[in-house]
């Protein structure tokens, strides 16, 4: 096994710290909510083959961003100490982001999980609610921007990421129990179309953690995603599963291990089975090289030996008609030459339009320590030089 990176957040999650960070005036109209005009694809989603297509059967395609803090412990999303959340959802629809990828934990949902580090004065209509009902606010007004949205329970804990889906203080009973409750609490609402059951599963380096395929119930993420997915399909069947690989699977003959998440070959043999086959997404999580020096970024074919890896981890599911898959987080600084152009080659590979491949860009905030984010360290600016790669493959909620 390979070490995989872990996401790391900077201390400006802390308000004192950002207090003096300056965000421009909201336009009055920003705190009200706006009549819903359109939206990414008609009411809710299904797949056909590989293709997600919306209640009209017309295809859509996932052209989104992840805003995460919720899962951490100011449990809310980030950056709502400098500004209004209105503000940035527009900004976000304004820049073609048409799907919102939301992270949380199971403790934001346990009693004294407050919400914390918001600036009160600029998001009058979140003081004194709980972290759930604040993602409410934020679901709500995302779509009235046409944008859709998708929950992802990104670790059990606010405090780190976990290898498996429970721990001994959130169990997997906990696990599903907090999946049914947001099925249904968001049930008949379409702009809330699916959920990513478990962010990054991966093996533990000496043994341990998740599996794919290897029959021990307690590890193979594979049944655990086939039991939770059909306990949300009966609360709600209307939404997407989302289903992550995993970092490594054994028993095929295969050495190669990908990124925690990332690897999806395992579905060839042990395809995941849903109460209604047409509502499983696969996701992959794919990064840069200053994230972490995978070897395949210092094979001498570089870029050209990346769409064979990237076949063989995911794309295989797209190209051979098999099921959706999503490109659920990638992301990078541009720190190092390569990345940028590993971020062209991906767009390249996830294609254009809507039968291309689906994407959440990791990450909106600029405080992931791993990636920054679309947005400069002043929670406003745009950072043109991963937009500007982007922007051809948006499709914008119209």
């Amino acid at each position: 096994m390979k070490p995989i990176r872990m996401l790391a957040w900077t201390a400006v999650a802390l308000a004192g710290i950002v207090a003096s960070v300056a965000a421009p005036a909201l336009a009055a109209s920003s705190t009200t909510a706006t009549p819903k005009v359109a939206e990414a694809g008609t009411g809710y989603w299904h797949a056909v083959g590989s293709q997600l297509v919306d209640a009209t059967g017309a295809p859509v395609r996932m052209t989104g961003v992840n805003w995460f803090g919720a899962e951490t412990a100011n449990y809310t999303p980030h950056g709502l100490w400098t500004r209004n959340y209105q503000d940035m959802l527009d900004q976000m629809a304004g820049l073609g982001y048409n799907t919102l990828r939301l992270p949380y934990s199971n403790q934001l949902f346990d009693p004294g999980s407050t919400p914390n580090s918001i600036d009160y004065a600029k998001n009058p209509d979140l003081e004194g609610l709980s972290g759930l009902e604040v993602l409410d606010k934020i679901i709500g007004y995302a779509g009235t921007k046409g944008m859709k949205v998708f929950l992802d329970q990104h670790r059990p804990d606010s405090g780190a990421q976990s290898a498996l889906w429970y721990t001994s203080a959130y169990p997997e009973s906990r696990w599903i129990s907090d999946w049914t409750m947001l099925a249904k609490r968001y049930a008949g609402n379409s702009t809330v179309v699916g959920a990513d059951l478990h962010n990054e599963p991966h093996a533990i380096q000496g043994g341990g953690g998740a599996c794919w395929g290897c029959g021990d119930t307690a590890a193979d993420w594979r049944l655990a995603a086939e039991r939770a997915g059909n306990a949300i399909l009966a609360a709600n069947p209307d939404w997407l599963i989302i289903v992550e690989g995993v970092d490594c699977v054994s028993g095929t003959g295969d050495p190669q291990c990908g990124w925690w998440g990332g690897n999806l070959s395992g579905v060839k043999d042990n395809p995941v089975r849903l109460s209604k086959q047409d509502k499983l997404v696969y996701s992959t999580h794919e990064y840069a090289t200053s994230v972490f020096p995978q070897p395949w970024f210092g094979d001498p074919a570089f870029p050209g030996n990346m769409p064979a890896l990237w076949d063989h981890f995911f794309g295989y599911l797209h190209k051979g008609n098999i099921a959706p898959v999503l490109i659920g987080e990638f992301g990078s600084t541009l720190s190092d030459p390569r990345d940028r152009t590993w971020l062209q080659e991906l767009m390249k590979y996830a294609g254009t339009g809507t039968s291309g491949i689906n994407f959440t860009y990791w990450s909106w905030n600029p405080d992931s320590g791993d990636t920054g984010g679309i947005l400069d360290d002043d929670w406003t600016t745009v950072n043109q030089a991963k937009q500007s790669i982007l922007q051809p493959y948006l499709i914008p909620p119209k």
